[in-house]
């Protein structure tokens, strides 16, 4: 039996935690291993339970969720993380994707959803729902000024077309499967290309690579 993807739960509101911690015991495949109230006691936490993933709330009274994501992703074998945001007030999200969060969620998704986003990033595949893609775009839009545009540009310059189309579908947010169906190749290719792709960039996940795509600011694939 495939042991069950260990959590870590970081939120500075108790019912929060508890609502999650409860909702997520229902998953047979998914263990909360423990909870944290602020972003300071997330490293402490990383090295006594060795999370698969950190759920991590974004405003924490001492040290926010955006600089305890980035000090773990600047570790050798950092967790996944997945940001707990509600769009409306969180203006500092595009930061998280910057500094290698795997995947967001609004707070208030569905329970079955946050399982899911949390099997997913186990599994390498990042969470950018259609939902959260659209948020996401309107911050890059309202943000991206032209030196970003063209330092993106010139960074998507250095990738074969190949590789440019596979980044371009990243940037829409569609996993691997997708990818693979719509370019008629195998998974397999699909996860070469990402490789080569995070290799020659010099980005930790697809995440960032949607990220660059969309400060680019290029027309979209037709497929």
């Amino acid at each position: 039996m495939t042991a069950p993807i260990r959590v870590l739960v970081v939120d500075d509101d108790a019912l929060v935690r508890a609502g999650l911690s409860m909702m997520l015991a229902g998953s047979p495949d998914v263990s909360v291993v423990a909870e944290v109230a602020d972003g300071a006691e997330v490293i402490g936490a990383v090295n006594e339970h060795r999370p698969d993933v950190v759920l991590m709330d974004i405003r924490m009274p001492r040290m926010d969720g955006l600089a305890a994501t980035e000090l773990l992703r600047s570790r050798r074998d950092p967790p996944e993380i997945i940001i707990l945001t509600t769009f409306d007030s969180d203006d500092h999200v595009l930061r998280a994707m910057r500094v290698g969060a795997s995947g967001f969620l609004l707070k208030h998704t569905p329970p079955p959803e946050i399982v899911r986003a949390i099997r997913m990033v186990a599994a390498g595949e990042p969470m950018l729902s259609p939902t959260v893609m659209r948020q996401m775009m309107s911050y890059v839009a309202a943000a991206t000024v032209d030196p970003r545009r063209t330092r993106a540009r010139e960074a998507l310059a250095r990738l074969s077309e190949g590789e440019r189309t596979v980044a371009g579908l990243v940037g829409q947010g569609k996993t691997n499967g997708e990818i693979s169906a719509e370019l008629s190749i195998s998974i397999a290719t699909v996860k070469a290309y990402v490789s080569r792709v995070l290799t020659k960039l010099e980005l930790n996940n697809r995440v960032q690579v949607a990220l660059l795509v969309h400060d680019a600011d290029l027309p979209a694939s037709s497929g």
